[in-house]
């Protein structure tokens, strides 16, 4: 009893290692074609991009 309960457990663990394992592989794999559409939309329109620091101050003309 003790080796099918061993056994069994080695099988749950490995099962679940390959499905932790190849699951933020597929993600990836998966969302690159519209991550990358959206990086295109972003350059081409130039939104969903913040300035570093405030580079660019106004002055009043005196």
């Amino acid at each position: 009893m003790t080796i099918e309960y061993v056994l069994l457990l080695f099988a749950a663990f490995f099962i679940g290692l390959k499905v932790f394992m190849t699951a933020p592989a597929n993600a990836f794999r998966e969302s690159g074609p519209r991550l990358a559409a959206r990086v295109e939309q972003q350059l081409a329109t130039g939104d969903g991009f913040k300035p570093k620091g405030n580079s660019q101050e106004w002055t009043s003309d005196q």
